[in-house]
């Protein structure tokens, strides 16, 4: 029985593994995977429905309303998920992650504004917020990542200002700055160290969100702009047409479901890797 529990154990951390791998690795590599080019329009060939509802094997996943490969444009759609996710955690993480470490180190009155700030912030839906400020400034791939960062560093603040009110006194710190060791360096070699883990956990269960709010800013047209690919863009594009060409919306929407589980079942992986405590297995 022990046997079997270890080879299921097994199992359940390898295949939500492999899977988002093989959704990186498609990806980086789309330029080579994709049949087609995504922004080809074959007009001819629109609306074509996938291979098992009676398409053609040249566009498996059928065409859209301009006769683009719906294949292409979802592996090239991985593409654009991905990448913003990541570097939208990246932004908010950094950001986050040195405010906080000055806040909870230095303490007093900059801990204070910089957590009322943060407040402020959070009183607002952070998909509200992101809607605001791209409608002032303008949709766009970087303008996506620069605003879903910005309006998450608060996140990364609090938890980081939680661990470095605890790790700030202790005997290790307390003997570093005996030794004439800078702020800097204390902050560097001795407490940066151990919050990591804590800002890794969290950072692998936020790229999930990440890639959630991109696809929602897309689907109302403020995301990544066309000609670019994007599952929730295309999604969007499909959804007068749900009842009769249905393949339109529901392929890239599939495609996006699958890696947000994915990414969680896998960021919950590593939760329970850097926190013995929460192991379920």
């Amino acid at each position: 029985m022990s046997g079997a529990r270890a080879r299921m154990r097994r199992w359940l951390v390898f295949v939500p593994v492999a899977g988002l791998a093989l959704i990186v690795v498609v990806a980086v590599f789309a330029p080579w995977l994709a049949p087609h080019d995504p922004a080809t329009q074959a007009l001819s060939d629109r609306l074509l429905p996938p291979v098992f509802d009676g398409g053609t094997w040249k566009y498996p996943l059928g065409t859209d309303e301009l006769g683009r490969d719906l294949l292409s444009r979802i592996v090239y759609g991985a593409r654009v998920s991905i990448v913003v996710g990541l570097l939208a955690v990246l932004v908010r993480m950094v950001a986050g992650v040195a405010i906080g470490l000055a806040a909870g180190y230095f303490g007093g009155p900059l801990r204070t504004a910089v957590l009322r700030l943060g407040d402020v912030q959070m009183a607002l839906p952070s998909l509200i917020l992101a809607l605001g400020i791209i409608a002032a400034i303008g949709p766009g791939f970087t303008n996506v990542v620069v605003v879903l960062g910005i309006t998450g560093w608060i996140l990364y603040t609090r938890l980081v200002v939680g661990q470095v009110l605890l790790i700030r006194n202790l005997d290790y710190v307390n003997g570093a700055r005996l030794l004439g060791a800078s702020h800097a360096r204390i902050l560097w070699k001795h407490v940066l160290p151990n919050v990591l883990p804590s800002v890794i956990v969290y950072a692998s269960l936020d790229v999930g969100m990440m890639m959630y709010m991109e696809a929602s800013l897309s689907f109302i047209g403020l995301g990544v702009q066309p000609p670019t690919p994007s599952w929730g863009g295309m999604t969007s594009a499909g959804q007068a047409l749900l009842a009769s060409q249905w393949w339109i919306s529901t392929s890239p929407g599939a495609a996006l479901l699958i890696t947000l589980v994915l990414v969680n079942i896998v960021g919950e992986q590593i939760r329970d890797r850097l926190d013995p405590r929460l192991k379920r297995y």
